[in-house]
Formats: C-alpha cells, sequence, structure tokens
C-alpha cells in the first residue's frame, strides 16, 4: 500500500516527496495479538501465584513483569504505521524560485569552552555558512551559555577564514562542508587552492586552540577597533558566566561583509543571554528562547534581527554534512498540498567516529531511526533536539488550521542598527521573560530536562504535525561520547527529564489522550515512562540470582507448559526486537551492543534517574545540568577505535553493574553445582540458570575490566572491592533470611 504526495498536483507532474507504508507493517499488527495474549497469561499466572501464597518474591516479578507489559504494549504504537518518505530535491525548482526561499535562521548553541572546544562549534557554523543556500537570506546564530570571551574570539577567526572557506566549498562543489571533516577525509579530489585553503585552517586551529588553552586573548590578536570594543564587556563589567549582561555581537552582516569573490557572506551573530544570580536559568530551553521568537507578539534576538520563518537548531558538534538538508525541508515546508499545521521537519542524529560494534550504542537506532518511522504514520516525530527545521510560527502557539504559506516578515534596518542591537540587548536580558509566556505557551518549552522532548510533545497537544526526513546521505553528523561515565551520565539526566515529562499535571496519559490521537499519545507515554525500564532489568537482574544461591525455584520448570510461556516471551521480544533493528539498516554486532547497553542503563541510569527524581519529587534533590565532555584523549579513543569499555573514573554508576556481574557469576556457578548434584536439568532451576548466564555473556566486558584489564580504562579497584563486600553483603542477608 503507497501514497504518492504531490505538489500542486495537475500544474507540476513531478512530486516533491512520496510516502508509502512499510511493508512490515502487516507483519507486526499480526504478531501484536498473539505476544499479547502470552502477556495476559503471563500476568494471569503471576496473580494465580499470589492468591495460592502471596510473597515478596511474587510481588515483585508480578510488578516487573507489569512493567515490562507496560513497555511492550507502548511500543507497539511505534510499529502500526512505519511509513518510509523520500524528497526529490531536484524537482524543487520547479516550484519556487531560489529568490523566493524563505529565510532561514540557524541556532547552535554551546556551553563552556573546555568541554565543548570552540573549534568544534566553529566547524558546525561553518559547515551550515556553507549550505547551497542564498546567502543573503541565511543568518546563523551562536548562542554561548558560557559567555565566554573565547568562544566570541573563536567565531571573529572563523568568520576571517569563512571569507576564504565559502567561495572554495561554492567553485569546488565541495560536500563535506565542514573544513575538519573535510581535511580528514583526504579528498581524493585535487583543487589548485586545496593547499592553501589547509594552511589557513590549520593556521587558525593552532590560535584558537592556543587561546583557549592559556585562557586569555593576546592584544595583538585583536587589531580591529570594532572587535576591541567588543571585548571591553568582559572588561568594563563584573562579567561571570553566572552573572553578566546579555552580549549580542554581529560578527558578519550580509549584504556589507563580502567574500574574497565578493560575494555577499551570511549574517553571523553571537549572543549569550543576559544572566543574574536572582533568575532561574532553564539550560538549553533558555538559550533557544533567546534565540527562537515570535513573528507577532514578542520581539526576541532573532526575530529584531532577521526574523526568519523558517528555524534550524543544532548541536554545536553537529555540523552539516549535506549541502542540500535545506532545501529537503524545503520539499515539504513548501509543498501547499502539505498538511497547514506541518510544524516541524526533523532529521536523524547519526554520529561520526563511531567504532565497528557501536559498544556505547551511540547511534541509539530505536530513538532516532526506528521510533521516528513508526511516529511518521502518525501525528509525526519527535524533536530531539538538534536537525530540525521549524516553522518558527509553531513558536506561537496552536495552528489556525490555516497556516499561510510560509514568508518572511523581515526588519526593515540592518542588524547592525543601532536600535536593533539596543532590542536585541533587550530581549536577551536575564529578566525579559519575566510575567511573560515563554517558556509556557511559546518558544521552547521549561519544565523538563529533555526540553526538545517536551517542547513537540506539547507542540503535537496543540496541534502542529511534523515529519522524518531521513536521506540515505546522513544530513548531520555529530560527535557522541566514548566512554561509559560520560554515556551513563547522559542518559541518567534524559531519564529524570522523562520522568518529569510522564509524571507532570500535562502528562501523555492525561493531556495527551485529550489532545491527540491514541496512538501518538500512547508513543509519548513509551518515551516518558521508559527509565521505569529499571524495575524489571534490576528484578531480573537481581532476584532470581538471589533464589538460585538459596536453592529455591521461582519459575516453572521444564516440564511445566508455563516454561515454554517464558521461552516464547523472551524470544519472541528479542527476535522482534532484532527484526526492527537489522531492517532499519542496522548490523547484528550493534544489535547486541543495543540490548546490553539497555540492560546496563537499566541497572544503573535509569535505576539512578528514578531514584533522583523521586528525591526531587520530595524536594530532596535538585538535579543540575551537566555539559557533556566533548574532549577526548588520545589513549581513550584508541581504546574506543578497538572497541574496549572505558571505565577508569570511580563513578557510583558502576556500582550496580558490578554487583549484578558478580553476583550473576556466582549463581551461575552455583546453579551448575546443583545441576550435577540433582544429576538432572529437569528441576525449577533451570531457569534461573539460564537468566544468570545470559546475564553474565552480558557482562563480559566488567569482568575483563575488573580482572584482565591493567589500562587507565580498566574498572578501578576500588569499585571492584566495594562492588565485592556489597555483594558478600546482599548474599549474606539473604543467606539469613527464613523465606524470600
Amino acid at each position: 500500500m503507497s501514497r504518492t504526495t504531490k505538489s500542486m498536483a495537475g500544474s507540476h507532474p513531478l512530486p516533491l516527496h512520496t510516502k508509502k507504508l512499510m511493508a512490515r507493517a502487516g507483519v507486526n499488527r499480526a504478531f501484536a495479538p498473539v505476544y499479547s495474549c502470552a502477556i495476559l497469561a503471563l500476568l494471569y499466572h503471576h496473580f494465580i501465584g499470589l492468591l495460592r501464597s502471596a510473597s515478596m518474591v511474587s510481588i515483585f516479578l508480578l510488578l516487573a513483569d507489569s512493567v515490562l507489559a507496560f513497555i511492550w504494549v507502548t511500543t507497539q504504537a511505534f510499529r502500526i504505521y512505519p511509513t518510509y518518505r523520500r524528497v526529490f530535491v531536484e524537482h524543487l525548482e520547479h516550484y519556487v524560485k531560489e529568490s523566493e526561499y524563505p529565510g532561514l535562521d540557524v541556532f547552535i548553541c554551546t556551553a563552556d569552552p573546555y568541554k565543548e572546544p570552540p573549534m568544534g562549534v566553529m566547524n558546525t557554523a561553518l559547515s551550515v555558512m556553507a549550505y547551497d543556500y542564498p546567502t543573503e537570506k541565511l543568518s546563523v546564530y551562536v548562542s554561548d551559555d558560557g559567555g565566554s570571551k573565547l568562544t566570541l574570539f573563536a567565531f571573529m577567526e572563523a568568520a576571517r577564514f569563512a571569507a576564504h572557506w565559502l567561495p572554495f566549498c561554492r567553485k569546488n562543489k565541495v560536500v563535506e562542508r565542514s573544513p575538519e571533516a573535510y581535511f580528514r577525509s583526504n579528498p581524493s579530489s585535487w583543487f589548485p587552492e586545496i593547499d592553501q585553503i589547509k594552511v589557513m585552517y590549520e593556521s587558525m586551529k593552532i590560535k584558537v586552540e592556543s587561546v583557549v588553552e592559556k585562557g586569555t586573548i593576546p592584544l595583538d590578536h585583536i587589531t580591529d577597533a570594532q572587535e576591541k570594543q567588543a571585548f571591553r564587556r568582559w572588561t568594563d563589567h563584573e562579567f561571570t558566566q553566572e552573572n553578566h549582561p546579555a552580549v549580542v555581537e554581529v560578527v558578519l552582516e550580509s549584504g556589507k561583509d563580502m567574500d574574497i569573490t565578493g560575494h555577499t557572506m551570511p549574517n553571523f551573530v553571537y549572543v549569550s543571554r543576559g544572566k543574574s544570580p536572582a533568575s532561574p536559568h532553564h539550560f538549553k530551553a533558555g538559550a533557544l528562547n533567546v534565540l527562537s521568537n515570535n513573528v507577532w507578539f514578542l520581539l526576541r534576538v532573532s526575530g529584531t534581527m532577521t526574523n526568519a520563518a523558517v528555524v534550524l537548531t543544532l548541536d554545536c558538534d553537529m555540523y552539516s554534512n549535506d549541502p542540500q538538508t535545506p532545501l529537503r525541508a524545503l520539499c515539504y515546508l513548501m509543498d501547499p498540498e502539505m498538511d497547514p499545521n506541518l510544524g516541524f521537519v526533523q532529521f536523524p542524529q547519526s554520529f561520526h567516529g563511531i567504532n565497528k560494534n557501536d559498544i556505547y550504542t551511540a547511534e541509539n537506532r530505536h530513538v532516532h531511526h526506528i521510533h521516528p518511522i513508526g511516529m511518521d504514520g502518525l501525528a509525526g516525530p519527535t524533536h530531539v533536539g538538534t536537525g530540525c527545521f521549524f516553522r518558527r510560527q509553531a513558536f506561537s502557539g496552536a495552528p489556525s488550521g490555516t497556516c499561510p504559506p510560509i514568508s518572511d516578515h523581515l526588519p526593515t534596518k540592518p542588524i547592525r542598527d543601532k536600535e536593533i542591537l539596543a532590542s536585541a540587548h533587550h530581549v536577551a536580558a536575564w529578566d525579559y521573560e519575566n510575567q511573560t509566556n515563554w517558556g509556557t505557551k511559546m518558544g521552547y518549552r521549561y519544565g523538563s530536562l529533555v526540553e526538545d522532548f517536551y517542547t513537540s510533545y506539547l507542540l503535537h497537544c496543540q496541534g502542529w504535525k511534523s515529519i522524518f526526513c531521513n536521506p540515505k546521505r546522513p544530513a548531520f553528523l555529530g560527535k557522541a561520547p566514548i566512554n561509559l561515565n560520560d554515556y551513563l551520565n547522559q542518559s541518567k539526566r534524559w531519564g529524570v527529564g522523562l520522568l518529569e515529562v510522564g509524571f507532570c499535571k500535562l502528562s501523555p496519559i492525561f493531556l495527551g489522550l485529550k489532545k491527540m490521537d491514541p496512538l501518538t499519545a500512547i508513543c509519548y507515554a513509551n518515551y516518558a515512562f521508559r527509565p521505569l525500564w529499571s524495575i524489571p532489568i534490576t528484578v531480573y537482574a537481581f532476584l532470581p540470582q538471589l533464589a538460585l544461591l538459596k536453592g529455591v525455584s521461582i519459575f516453572p520448570k521444564v516440564s511445566e507448559a508455563w516454561f515454554i510461556l517464558y521461552i516464547f516471551l523472551f524470544v519472541g521480544a528479542y527476535t522482534q526486537d532484532c527484526l526492527d533493528f537489522i531492517l532499519s539498516g542496522g548490523r547484528i554486532q550493534r544489535w547486541w551492543s543495543s540490548q546490553r547497553a539497555w540492560m546496563m542503563r537499566g541497572v544503573s541510569c535509569f535505576l539512578f534517574s528514578s531514584a533522583e527524581y523521586l528525591l526531587q519529587s520530595f524536594g530532596i534533590s535538585q538535579f543540575g545540568f551537566n555539559v557533556t565532555n566533548k574532549v577526548v584523549e588520545e589513549e581513550q579513543s584508541e581504546r574506543y577505535k578497538k572497541g574496549i569499555f572505558e571505565f577508569g573514573v570511580s563513578s557510583p554508576l558502576f556500582l550496580p553493574l558490578t554487583t549484578a556481574a558478580i553476583i550473576n557469576l556466582v549463581s551461575f556457578l552455583w546453579g551448575i553445582v546443583l545441576v550435577f548434584k540433582q544429576k538432572s536439568l529437569g528441576g525449577g532451576l533451570v531457569l534461573q540458570i539460564l537468566l544468570s548466564g545470559f546475564v553474565m555473556v552480558n557482562c563480559w566486558p566488567i569482568y575483563e575490566a575488573m580482572i584482565l584489564r591493567t589500562d587507565r580504562g580498566r574498572m578501578p579497584t576500588r569499585t571492584t572491592i566495594t562492588s565485592i563486600f556489597l555483594s558478600l553483603a546482599i548474599s549474606i542477608i539473604v543467606s539469613v533470611t527464613p523465606k524470600i
């Protein structure tokens, strides 16, 4: 079954895009009722067991399987209408002239020049400045939430380099327009200017990295009077990262600043929102709200200065990998036959430099590929924080149902005009949002650490739709964490944020079911409550194994019919998940890494995020925002390339992992001893032994890090010893407990 969407049907036979339902939808729909019956049978089995003999074991198993049932059932919403789309950029010229393209404002957020090196942010900015898009309609805003003069200096250097880089890309039709990525790829085509451009880039890189390392800007590096004036803000005021006035600095102005060929440059603006100890800040959402503005009501920085109709949000390390990406988005946004409530076009989040087996599942295929395909057949995918083209009007409130064609409402004065700059500084001030609807009904929404997810959820509740655009060549490429501690801490923050959405008064199970179609609401509920995955994973990582150490059977015997049910549920869920992964373009080795990573997250970061949210709900703890470190040591990078897990630090997140690994190893060995004693595999301990063995296989990197490795990335001795004593204490407590 397929449907082709055509723009201006009749007058233009060439489609801008096509859409079809994927073939696997039928298989998913047929399998769902069969597996659902098996789940109901298992829950019935638990209830009967409780009625016969209530115990803590039976209660925990019922709780664990109920949560697993909820997660599996809600996951089916992604599998009902999986949709494949294709765009035809080459047909766009038949519908709209280049001069009629809407303005495009690109927002890039950064926060710390030491954790997010300016060279990476500069490459992201340069890659989008070089888009195949009219430069007079393109504006790039960099929001520096750290308010660092080092970052501003780096962008001034980037602007000088851009005068050479942009015409080089345009003339030679370069595809990789991030300079770092282009030179790293060892381009096979040779151009006369390439050596000169590379020397310029390396010289700029050395200069910027030297300044960041020293933490100060030498006076001879600032020769322009306008630049000197810009840096006086850091000396004329008591300027700190948490207390400073708003900074809006126009680095390049379209129409006035030209490249070396005389072609106009895009607008390039540095922004740092004002901060004061008297006002709370809202992480990335606050920074984006300083940039993103409503056309008709409130004036914020980009609305005051350029007010483009289309907004692209990017993470600081997520550089453009395809110069035609904006045109792909326009194939949807400029189509008059599209749903007038289309609010944003989301591209998948992809990463470069991932090792062969993706040991930390950095590509996160379920979140960035499989689930968006499923939601694309409904109201559309969620916003994942980067790589998203928004209709600016979507930040204004609910759609009218008859949205006008995308058009710009451009300011009449140049962006360096004193009045424009004064207004821009005013709307970027720390107290501007007080007593306004920003962050509640307009702009990026406050109220959750996962502000991107929460914002898209509320946009869908308001009636906006979205589209998932997944071209063969990744539109954007970023840098993923390559050590386990960073990965788990980042997931822990996401877990807290998701639970904030799941249990708030606007929860998907309340507002979502009322305001959007049921399947989309169920998808959002699946995301929001996914951290509760920690409950069944923790239960199944410890409870059956501890029972096995006591020689107590808690699962059916091999000879019982319920044994077959357990095997079917396990194999069925794993097979379905594996097929989803493979059919989406993944490899079997990466699927194995993915399921292992989900288990590790369940017993560590999701467990901690659930506890953190619970404490936060009682006002005991307040979770802070931590910037993910983008700086990578060479030795650490080499281990990652070889597929070796990086532990290295004494993190509390490692304790439940190592404790589970030890208990499962001991219980498995003890189970084998019991089998030899009984001289039979028909007892009721078989499932517990198999489960312990399965966990052991997944824990191999942990055993390796605890015992076999001697490098700096091994498990810290302190963590290993602590987990041994913790495992011993738990085993002793269980052994002296009369009944479990």
